[in-house]
């Protein structure tokens, strides 16, 4: 089934949910020895799902799929997709999670997803990782998983679809389903990973979630069985109560198994059926959990303190869950609903673009939560001491449309905007990425819905929307706001005065104010369809063995065309303008973190918001980007809209609004960004290592409160206002588009726009930035979250890419074999840490500048430890030389990864900007493949030796401090 983004953005808590764990489905907010445990509380006699939906609906499935079911009850889903070709998707489901375990099991489900690497029957302990990489798989991009409420999810993105890699694919997920072993030596050494994920994820936005759902589903199990489980019990479980949910829960009638990719589809499912048909399970099935009845409350308030959050209000609603088999009726249902939130989440975005907005942001959704209620949500970001007036708008906002509903042109307006997105979707139905298949897949099953195409989708959708009126819109958006409620919950940083009676005196006497019916907004037209006389070609040349084009207008314009089938339907467009960072004062401080300011600003003869209602049909992006070396604007778009993208991309060039509004509304947003960040040791590092790694450079350094107050839409202009209307411009168009109509578009564009000079010249001496001296102590940061929660860091200074070319990349394979040491020695022997990260960055712009990094987050007591383990491993790699294997564990995931990306349109657009002006990314582009099959252990220990040195390392160190 398509999921079709909403157009308003919903101001919800941010948590930076990555890698293995809490990955929940959106708009779920979420994530990633002894006796026997038992049983969860179960519904009566829970039948298991060995069958799929469509078998019980009149929604037909995707005829490009091919559904089974083994004997054994295991589903299994198969799809042929060569996008990219050659690579295969598999995913492997589970149907329970954390909503399954028992008191004494609280975090066991995500336990147990971690002991899948940690040793089978026939796998042993360390082994599996390994195997996957020996086949061009890597750790965490290639091989993950995820634990939610509800399932946990086993993920392979194979980079061959060879019998070796499938057959050995296949059998690390049947080893998975059965086969582990749960030694209890390996539990214990995986608690301090855990733990580590568990620190990790605890910042303030998390604890506000959790109030927040405990409080929406008061009573009801969700709220007591969050995925990470309690500390208590990851620290002391035995292994028993893990193979105990193990026995339990993974058995065949709780799998499906997705297959995408560019394979065989027969030989594909001959064997799945072999390898998996033998499954049995052994003893009864855990049952379902009973998730509690849905509390009938009335209106009622939470108030919730969390020093390091924003301010932060929803009104909510809730019903009971709509439990019916997925049909026609109840798709037709939800598009209704989403329809009329697309309205109201227009009407909130145009109040917060308005003059001096009440709110920062705010948006207005409803989800089934769990399958324990459907949820009707309004969600508002207000500023710190400002609450009462975000309040009252998103409360006026919602009243207004449920008593006066929507109207017919509002209708008609996201009616042409999801019509566009679906069609571009059916456009590109032949070419969808075969990952994104897959997961799409996946979040079919959550909901047990019937997988069905993009064609079938906007079938659907046009029959649903044929004569619709805004009468029957309107009755299911009011239908939508009946239930218990409302529930008023607030999370603030700070206390509010008179608590959440204050709070709740506030929204009655917003609820007291009479709302008036939304008065019809006018349509203008498209004011920017000609910008003067097409430029005229002055050279054209193409650059044969990368299929590009190079063509120069005469006003100074150049343009680089690549057509590409990777997708159908996709086209890509970036405008790169001046000189980025270089036309920025190292010594002032730069104002990029209001640069998104730019597009919110709209344009000189029209509104960002007129903009988007004018534009409803078109597909088309506008993002701004402050480079190294040019300020970007980028967009993607489908071939009958190049057109229009390219004039919105020409328009903020040469007549960008900027309005005082956009740029007020981006600063009283960052303005509050400080006192969240420095709540945990992640915000903290995050917002200082760009100024500091650049030796203070203003440039890249993080606003204080100071610089904010005193900033103004004047200071923004000369920043950036210059390079826009006159510094150089290349423009690149990327994907499934002919030479032809690129610079025919980009003549009647940019191309007509006065002259442009060149920029600043590969080898100026103007390309420099500094970079902190190594050797000395580390530098200390400090954070005001959890007392165990800290982060170690060190950089070696190596150079840049230009410089040498073939020792940057052995550098940036040397910090793979980093990696892959520090995961062994640091992750898998020690359980210190959950994810040990290395880095390395070469500039292709500033001389001599780049450094390999290695990062982890710790207790701070595990520090010093840390930095006296890097120490022993590079002094090893100086040493001798690494072997053969872990050269090819380090080198073919890299090789298979920059394969998989030369197959995007995206890696083309990158490496292909600014080569006009620098043809050395040319060579760049042509070498690569060839510079990592060239390298040897002895380049990477010559690399160890120069580069990975003490006086090299400058260390960073984030540890709590004063709260």
């Amino acid at each position: 089934m398509t999921r079709i983004l909403r157009p308003a953005l919903v101001a919800l808590t941010a948590l930076a949910l990555s890698a293995c764990a809490f990955q929940p489905h959106l708009p779920k907010l979420p994530f990633k020895g002894g006796k026997p445990a038992a049983a969860a509380p179960t519904t009566a006699a829970a039948p298991r799902r060995t069958e799929w939906p469509q078998a019980k609906s009149d929604v037909p499935a995707d005829p490009r799929v091919r559904f089974g079911v083994l004997p054994n009850g295991m589903r299994y889903a198969i799809m042929k997709n060569a996008t990219p070709p050659g690579q295969a998707s598999l995913r492997l489901r589970i149907d329970a999670g954390s909503l399954n375990e028992t008191d004494a099991q609280q975090g066991l489900a995500h336990f147990l997803e971690h002991m899948a690497f940690n040793g089978s029957k026939a796998i042993p302990e360390g082994e599996m990782v390994k195997i996957l990489e020996r086949h061009g798989l890597a750790f965490g991009a290639d091989t993950n998983a995820s634990t939610d409420f509800d399932e946990t999810i086993y993920k392979l993105d194979l980079p061959q679809t060879d019998d070796d890699t499938v057959d050995s694919s296949l059998q690390i997920l049947r080893e998975t389903a059965s086969e582990l072993l749960i030694a209890q030596d390996a539990v214990d050494r995986e608690r301090g990973i855990v733990l580590s994920e568990e620190r990790t994820r605890d910042g303030p936005g998390y604890r506000i979630y959790k109030s927040r759902l405990a409080f929406l589903l008061k009573g009801q199990r969700p709220s007591t069985r969050f995925p990470i489980g309690q500390v208590e019990v990851l620290k002391t479980a035995p292994a028993s109560q893990i193979r105990d949910f193990y026995a339990k829960y993974y058995r065949p009638d709780r799998a499906v198994l997705v297959a995408v990719g560019d394979f065989d589809v027969d030989a594909m499912e001959a064997k799945i059926k072999a390898r998996f048909g033998d499954w049995k399970a052994t003893g009864p099935d855990g049952g379902d959990p009973d998730l509690g009845a849905l509390a009938q409350r009335g209106p009622e308030t939470l108030v919730k303190i969390e020093p390091g959050s924003s301010t932060f209000l929803q009104l909510s609603w809730t019903a009971a869950p709509d439990l019916a088999p997925d049909s026609v009726e109840k798709r037709r249902r939800q598009w209704l609903e989403r329809l009329g939130f697309a309205v109201l989440n227009r009407r909130l975005g145009t109040i917060a673009r308005g003059d001096n907005p009440p709110f920062l942001s705010a948006g207005a959704f409803r989800t089934d939560q769990l399958h324990a209620a459907q949820i009707t949500n309004v969600a508002v970001s207000a500023r710190p001491g400002e609450w009462q007036a975000a309040l009252q708008a998103v409360d006026q906002e919602q009243r207004r449309a449920v008593q006066f509903g929507v109207r017919q042109d509002e209708l008609d307006r996201e009616i042409a905007e999801i019509r566009a997105a679906l069609q571009a979707q059916v456009s590109g139905a032949a070419t969808q990425k075969t990952p994104n298949l897959a997961g799409d897949m996946l979040d079919s099953l959550t909901d047990d819905d019937v997988i069905t195409s993009p064609q079938q989708d906007l079938e659907l959708f046009e029959k649903i929307v044929k004569d619709l009126k805004a009468d029957t819109v309107s009755a299911s958006l009011k239908a939508a706001f009946e239930g218990n409620g409302p529930l008023l919950f607030m999370a603030s940083p700070t206390e509010i005065q008179g608590g959440e009676a204050a709070v709740t005196a506030a929204y009655a006497a917003s609820r007291a104010t009479p709302v008036t019916a939304l008065a019809a907004s006018t349509l203008m037209a498209w004011p920017y369809d000609s910008f003067g006389a097409p430029g005229k070609v002055v050279d054209q040349h193409e650059i044969e063995d990368l299929d590009a084009v190079f063509v120069r207008f005469d006003n100074g314009v150049r343009l680089t065309v690549k057509p590409t089938k990777f997708r159908d339907d996709q086209v890509l467009v970036k405008v790169r303008i001046g000189d980025g960072m270089l036309d920025l004062s190292r010594d002032r401080q730069s104002m990029i973190w209001a640069s998104s300011s730019l597009i919110e600003g709209g344009l000189g003869k029209i509104s960002a918001e007129d903009m988007d209602r004018v534009l409803a049909s078109h597909i088309y992006g506008a993002n701004f980007r402050v480079e190294d070396d040019a300020f970007s604007l980028s967009g993607s778009t489908r071939r009958d809209d190049l057109n229009t993208q390219l004039q919105v991309l020409a328009a903020y060039v040469s007549d960008p609004g900027f309005k005082p509004e956009a740029f007020q509304r981006m600063k009283s947003y960052v303005a509050t960004l400080n006192d969240q960040l420095v709540a945990t040791d992640g915000g903290v590092f995050g917002r200082d290592l760009p100024g500091l790694i650049h030796n203070g450079d203003k440039r890249w350094t993080f606003p204080q409160p100071a610089d904010i107050a005193g900033s103004d839409l004047a200071a923004f202009k000369g920043q950036f206002g210059p390079a826009l209307a006159s510094g150089q411009i290349e423009v690149l168009v990327v994907g499934d588009v002919t030479v032809d109509k690129a610079i025919a578009a980009v003549a009647a564009t940019f191309g007509a726009l006065p002259s442009r000079p060149a920029g600043i010249p590969p080898g100026s001496d103007a390309l420099t930035a500094g970079f902190p001296g190594g050797g000395g102590e580390p530098v200390v940061l400090t954070h005001k979250g959890r007392e165990d929660q800290a982060i170690a860091y060190v950089a070696w200074r190596t150079s840049d890419f230009f410089g040498d070319v073939q020792t940057s990349r052995t550098v940036t394979l040397l910090g793979d074999v980093l990696h892959l040491r520090l995961i062994d020695e640091i992750r898998e022997k020690q359980g210190v840490t959950y994810s040990p990260q290395t880095g390395t960055e070469s500039s292709l712009v500033f001389k001599g500048w780049g450094y390999l990094s290695a990062q982890i987050e710790a207790p701070p007591a595990n520090i010093d430890g840390f930095y006296r383990d890097v120490a022993k491993i590079v002094a090893d790699l100086r040493d001798k030389p690494i072997t053969a294997d872990e050269l090819e564990r380090a080198r073919k995931p890299k090789l298979e990864g920059l394969q998989k990306a030369r197959n995007t349109n995206e890696y083309w657009l990158y490496f292909l900007s600014g080569a006009q002006n620098d043809p050395r990314r040319l060579d760049a582009i042509r070498s690569v493949q060839a510079s990592y099959q060239r390298i040897t252990p002895a380049d990477l220990q010559a690399a160890a030796r120069k580069y990975l040195t003490d006086d090299r390392a400058w260390k960073v160190v984030v540890r709590p401090g004063s709260k």
